[in-house]
C-alpha cells in the first residue's frame, strides 16, 4: 500500500485535502505531517511531526511515504528555505513523487508571491524525483473574507480596478490535490489552475448587494490608500502593504486565467461567485448577530 503524506494537514487548504483524500483512499493510505499533532488529533488519519525550519524531524516523518503533497509554506520571505529542506529530507527518504502547490503562471506572474514559487519549482526540477505542479490560482475566500467588514463599512475597497480575477475555492483547489494524489498520469505536468468564470470587484460588491439586501459598492482607492485603510483596520502595516500590492498585480492581470485546467481536472464547474458570497453573507450575519450586544 503506498503511502500518501501532505505536510500543513491542519491548515485550511490541508484538512479540505484530507476529507477529499479520504474519499477516494483508505485513511490507513493517508498521513498528515503537521508541526503540532495536537491539532490534528480530528483528522481520523496517522499523524507525523513534521516542521519545515526543522529538518531533524522530517526524516522519520517522510520514512515509507510515495507520494508527498507540499502545501507551500505561509512564511512570506520563509519559503524557499523550508521548501528546500522538505525537498532534500524527501529525496533521502525514498519519497517518489511530491506534487507541490504553486502559483497561478509562477514563471511570469508580476506578484511578488512568485520568486519563492519559482525557486521551488527549479529546486523540484533539480532533485531528480517525480513531480507535479498545481500552480493555484486565487482562492474566492480571500475576497469573500473581507465581506464582514465591507457590510459594516457600507463599501468594498481595493485598488483592482476592472482586473479579471478567475478566483475558485479551497474545496475546488483541494479537490483536484486529491484527484493527483489518488489517480496516475500527472508525474512531469504542471496544471494552471483557476476558476471558470472570472469577475471583477465591482461585480463581487453587486453581488454582495444581492446577497445581503444592501447597497455596497466598489471604491477603488490608489495603492498607499487602500493599504493605510487596511492598516487602519487592524491589518498589520507590511501586511497592507502587500495586500494592496497584489490588487494592483491583479490589475495587471496576475490573477486571471481562462483555460478551464481546474474544471476538467476535477470533473465539475468551479463553485460559482454567488453561491460562494452567499455563504459569506450569511457567516458575517450569524457573527454579527453572536456579537450584538444582549
Amino acid at each position: 500500500m503506498k503511502l500518501i503524506a501532505l505536510t500543513g494537514a491542519t491548515g485550511q487548504l490541508g484538512r479540505l485535502v484530507v476529507s477529499q483524500l479520504k474519499v477516494r483512499l483508505p485513511a490507513g493510505q493517508i498521513v498528515a505531517l503537521v508541526r503540532s499533532a495536537q491539532k490534528a488529533a480530528d483528522l481520523g488519519i496517522a499523524v507525523r511531526e513534521a516542521d519545515y525550519t526543522r529538518p531533524d524531524t522530517l526524516a522519520a516523518a517522510l520514512a515509507g511515504v510515495d507520494t508527498l503533497l507540499l502545501i507551500s509554506g505561509n512564511e512570506i520571505g520563509q519559503r524557499a528555505a523550508q521548501h528546500r529542506n522538505v525537498i532534500e529530507a524527501a529525496k533521502a527518504a525514498g519519497v517518489r513523487h511530491i506534487v507541490y502547490t504553486s502559483l497561478l503562471h509562477a514563471d511570469s506572474s508580476p506578484l511578488d508571491l512568485a520568486a519563492e514559487h519559482v525557486q521551488t519549482e527549479a529546486m523540484l526540477k533539480a532533485s531528480g524525483l517525480a513531480f507535479t505542479l498545481l500552480r493555484n490560482g486565487w482562492y474566492t475566500e480571500n475576497y469573500t473574507g473581507s465581506i464582514g467588514p465591507a457590510l459594516a463599512a457600507g463599501a468594498f475597497i481595493g485598488s483592482a480596478g476592472d482586473a479579471r480575477i478567475a478566483s475558485a475555492t479551497r474545496a475546488d483547489y483541494a479537490a483536484a490535490a486529491a484527484v493527483v494524489l489518488s489517480t496516475p498520469g500527472h508525474e512531469g505536468r504542471t496544471y494552471e489552475l483557476a476558476g471558470d468564470q472570472a469577475w471583477t470587484l465591482p461585480e463581487l460588491a453587486a453581488e454582495i448587494s444581492r446577497a445581503s439586501g444592501r447597497t455596497i459598492p466598489y471604491r477603488d482607492l490608489p495603492e498607499a490608500d487602500y493599504a493605510a485603510a487596511l492598516a487602519a483596520g487592524g491589518v498589520p502595516g507590511d501586511f497592507a502593504k502587500a495586500i494592496a500590492g497584489w490588487d494592483v498585480a491583479a490589475a495587471k492581470g496576475a490573477l486571471f486565467d481562462d483555460g478551464h485546467v481546474l474544471s476538467r481536472l476535477i470533473g465539475r464547474p468551479t463553485t460559482p461567485l454567488a453561491q460562494a458570497v452567499s455563504q459569506a453573507v450569511a457567516q458575517a450575519a450569524t457573527q454579527a448577530a453572536t456579537q450584538a450586544p444582549r
